[in-house]
């Protein structure tokens, strides 16, 4: 794909001028016009475009609501309200704020779910997952920052619970985890100088997704990108330039997920947070339960099902550190579960535990949730580590198509693409 050449042609003397100094319109052109897309995507892939929407929605309403927002003990929670009620459409931009989160983390489980499923990480895309793995982190402490800046109960005891979780590594290294938890506190305490600190971050982090994101679209232009059928791209008849086929069907795919979107904002606008939060933050009264946001409890369960405190902050964390080794661990001869039959229900499997960790990790912990918390984790890991590597070795995959036409067009229809090369769709 790194070999793609665009067929930019500047109709006007400027255009010329342009191209000859600076080439953006001919490097846009050839990335995002005529860039050759596989003929075979399905509406899954549709994601990318809606992530990138969502991103700036979430820069350019966090950049609005920062103008106004005060980042102090005294005044953030009223801040807030004065948002709502006396800045123009500040109600609009605060709700399109707060839901856009929760699309965002939407759409890039979604997104993830569908690259684990087509083998979007096998070679020669590894680069390119693992970027993908370093903007969910980004996204998960930009979000997690965020959630304290209302200010509200349970904005601040979700700070403290999970600021509390570092000081485990003192039974490692004694005074390390206390002094890394002092450091984000800014003293002894949650306090206005946390929620200034936090804030900082909350409004810098986003500029560094940016940056992540770019560096992701730029390796997915270099390796191209995977298709349902996960073969590569072997003959012109395979693919279609991305405008106006690939940026139509996107289209068609954001206005769907903006439908849902504009559902939550204007008849659901607070549906996806916790009550709690509309209570200004009180250090002397402790919510009955505390909760993160609904995109973080899947890790919140996998947390609490370990009885080590240390052993917890571990496990929640490799949760997320695994998903970058995936590409080593995953030992199948193809790229698309679509023709693996063993590993499809296995993967079955592991979404039905991410939805059971999602609800247990929104429950008390207390029995019988802890123990199912338990089971579920243990899946969590073995998938990775013991289904990827073993079903890959022992399954015998479905026949895959001659060519992504063939895909399309089923058995005969890509006569003329070069069929047995492309049947082996991953080079080691």
């Amino acid at each position: 794909m790194s070999s793609h050449e665009s067929n930019y042609q500047p109709t006007s003397r400027f255009g010329k001028w342009m191209d000859e100094r600076l080439p953006v319109g001919r490097l846009m052109h050839g990335q995002f016009v005529d860039f050759p897309t596989p003929r075979n995507l399905n509406y899954w892939w549709t994601f990318g475009g809606i992530l990138t929407f969502c991103l700036v929605v979430q820069l350019v309403t966090g950049i609005v609501l920062a103008m106004h927002y005060q980042p102090s003990g005294a005044e953030a929670f009223n801040s807030l309200d004065h948002i709502r009620r006396n800045v123009n459409y500040g109600w609009l931009i605060q709700t399109i704020h707060a839901t856009g989160s929760s699309m965002f983390f939407l759409a890039v489980y979604i997104h993830i779910f569908r690259g684990l499923y087509y083998g979007s990480y096998k070679a020669p895309r590894e680069i390119l997952w693992i970027l993908g793995v370093f903007i969910f982190l980004a996204m998960m402490a930009t979000a997690f920052m965020g959630y304290s800046l209302p200010w509200g109960q349970m904005s601040f005891w979700a700070v403290t619970v999970i600021t509390n979780l570092f000081s485990s590594i003192d039974s490692i290294v004694p005074g390390v985890g206390t002094a890394i938890v002092e450091w984000l506190w800014g003293g002894y305490s949650v306090s206005g100088t946390t929620l200034n600190r936090f804030f900082s971050l909350h409004y810098l982090l986003p500029f560094v997704i940016v940056g992540l994101v770019a560096l992701h679209i730029w390796a997915l232009h270099v390796t191209g990108q995977n298709n349902p059928a996960g073969l590569d791209i072997k003959t012109k008849s395979d693919s279609v330039p991305m405008y106006p086929y690939a940026v139509a069907k996107d289209a068609v795919g954001l206005f769907v997920f903006l439908l849902i979107f504009a559902w939550f904002v204007f008849f659901l606008p607070d549906y996806l947070g916790h009550a709690d939060n509309f209570i200004e933050a009180n250090p002397l009264v402790t919510p009955p339960h505390i909760v993160p946001e609904w995109y973080f409890l899947p890790y919140y369960a996998i947390l609490r099902a370990i009885p080590s405190k240390l052993g917890g902050v571990i496990f929640m964390f490799a949760s997320i550190a695994v998903l970058a080794f995936v590409p080593w661990l995953d030992t199948a001869r193809v790229r698309s579960a679509k023709y693996r039959p063993i590993f499809k229900w296995f993967f079955w499997l592991f979404v039905f535990t991410c939805f059971a960790l999602g609800y247990l990790g929104a429950l008390p912990a207390e029995e019988p949730y802890v123990t199912y918390a338990r089971i579920f984790t243990a899946y969590y890991f073995a998938f990775f580590l013991i289904i990827m590597p073993i079903v890959g070795i022992i399954e015998t995959p479905k026949k895959l198509p001659g060519s992504i036409t063939e895909d399309v067009l089923g058995p005969g229809g890509g006569k003329g693409a070069t069929a047995g090369a492309a049947a082996s769709p991953e080079t080691r």
